[in-house]
């Protein structure tokens, strides 16, 4: 037998034996913890295009510019106009062009997903740290730059998935039966 075999063969004895003679530990090596429901409760706060789970909170593009001027304006600019972070506003209509410009207002295809996404990532240096109603407002007041809604419209859980955006027929639903064929 080649010594390279003879080898492999050995070195496979040698690891079976070691796995059947070494201890074994009973339990794992007790990192973590199983969560509770209430855990779960506290980390799920997806919120859909149907705004099903919208927290209660309401909020105006009044009340949301005071929340933008402190909380996003030194990432997005004056007015939603961007430097050093993404623009928020404009670029309507320029998604077919050469230079398209994906802003709230010209890409995002629901209202929600702006809730959503800034409720859990916003502002960069402390997510999740907006109130409801902050958060509320100031989405108003970013639909209000791109003229989706009007200034003194009352954003809230009862109202925030009715709005249409711009671009909300820019994309394919997929979670409609019969849209998507998985193998």
């Amino acid at each position: 037998m080649p010594i390279y075999k003879l080898s492999s063969l050995l070195f496979i004895s040698f690891l079976s034996a070691s796995c059947t003679f070494s201890p074994s530990s009973p339990k794992g090596p007790d990192l973590g913890k199983p969560m509770t429901q209430e855990d779960v409760r506290k980390l799920d706060i997806s919120i859909g295009p149907d705004g099903i789970g919208l927290p209660s909170g309401s909020g105006n593009a009044i009340s949301g510019q005071k929340v933008y001027i402190a909380k996003c304006q030194s990432c997005h600019g004056e007015k939603g106009l961007g430097k050093p972070a993404d623009a928020l506003v404009g670029g309507i209509n320029s998604l077919a062009t050469n230079k398209p410009i994906r802003t709230v207002g010209s890409f995002w295809p629901y209202a929600t997903t702006l809730f959503d996404y800034t409720r859990r990532a916003m502002p960069l240096q402390n997510p999740k740290s907006l109130s409801n109603e902050e958060v509320y407002a100031v989405t108003a007041y970013v639909l209000y730059l791109n003229g989706i809604i009007s200034e003194d419209y009352l954003l809230s859980n009862q109202n925030l998935a009715a709005i249409k955006m711009p671009n909300k027929d820019g994309f394919i639903d997929f979670s409609k039966q019969g849209s998507v064929q998985y193998k």
